[in-house]
């Protein structure tokens, strides 16, 4: 189908997974594997206490080194990934080729004086129930309920801390496959924003750029009334969100800013026609300038050396020299 919006995977079974994930090792291998995992899916996976911020109910999940997490590096890689181009150009951040300064990048526009619609999704990741995971492979990757099924359970786990004992279980932050399949559980509602975007902001060389629960607007001589307007609109979208599952924003993170002002997004400011490093990362550089002008012991300055080094190579990459 020339204009299908999304992937038809049509895995029906563990037997077939196999198959899909095959490759570098044999398919009996694979097959032990996806049974293994889904004995012991509960064991291979724990809360990282480092990444977590319990005051935000953001737990973030760690897998890795596991069986669980190698079985989701290969869905990710080999039953996800190969769709990425499938995706609207707006869409960034966990899809192949396309990163936080590429939509930044895409927010410059071809018209100047850009004013800037910076939002946040509140717990993006915990929005997404295991149903609408299920939903997702069954009713729109044609997979059958059992595969569907099974592959949900594979990519979620209970909301909050681990053995908090709640049924309820979502997409779990820090698996490997979550943000390929945040986006596409989501991507009615973000053609839908694309479309009010490109509507209220007619005439005005509009931009939309998503990257992960980020979101950042542009327009060319726009005020910030407008933009306010705009955002309410937005906030209404959300809430009614997809099969009655909303997506709050974080009305804290929002930001609207002038071109007289500097728009920066995801770290990266914006000027006229190129993009600058932010502010923090700035401050990284002079603090490292600063340490080496220092008398340090060798350890200590082969350390701050390779820092500097790291920090001026990703200030070029984001200036394009």
């Amino acid at each position: 189908m020339a204009n299908r919006r999304y992937p038809k995977i049509h895995i029906r079974s563990k037997n077939e997974l196999a198959k899909h994930i095959c490759g570098g090792f044999s398919y009996n291998k694979a097959l032990a594997l996806i049974k293994d995992v889904c004995k012991n899916h509960s064991r291979y996976w724990k809360d990282s206490v480092k990444y977590s911020k319990p005051e935000e109910q953001k737990y973030v999940r760690n897998a890795k080194g596991t069986p669980l997490g190698k079985l989701l590096e290969e869905i990710n890689r080999k039953v996800l990934a190969p769709h990425d181009s499938m995706l609207p150009n707006f869409i960034f951040g966990g899809i192949s080729g396309r990163n936080h300064v590429g939509a930044v990048r895409s927010l410059l526009g071809s018209k100047r004086k850009r004013t800037l619609l910076g939002l946040d999704i509140t717990r993006f990741f915990e929005q997404v129930s295991e149903d609408r995971v299920c939903n997702f492979f069954q009713k729109k990757c044609e997979c059958s309920c059992e595969a569907a099924q099974m592959l949900a359970r594979l990519c979620c786990v209970p909301k909050g801390p681990k053995g908090s004992g709640r049924p309820h279980k979502t997409l779990a932050r820090g698996f490997s496959t979550s943000s390929r399949l945040a986006v596409w559980c989501n991507l009615d509602t973000f053609i839908k924003l694309d479309y009010l975007v490109k509507k209220r902001l007619k005439g005005k060389d509009p931009r939309l750029a998503i990257y992960v629960d980020d979101i950042g607007i542009t327009a060319s001589r726009v005020t910030e009334s407008e933009m306010e307007k705009l955002y309410l609109d937005i906030e209404k979208l959300f809430l009614e969100g997809d099969r009655n599952q909303p997506l709050p924003l974080n009305n804290t993170k929002k930001k609207i800013i002038t071109h007289e002002k500097t728009p920066e997004h995801l770290g990266i400011k914006m000027l006229r026609n190129k993009l600058r490093v932010g502010n923090r990362t700035q401050g990284k550089i002079n603090r490292v300038k600063s340490k080496l002008m220092k008398t340090l012991p060798t350890k200590d300055r082969a350390h701050a050396k390779n820092k500097k080094k790291s920090l001026h190579r990703y200030k070029r990459y984001v200036e394009g020299k």
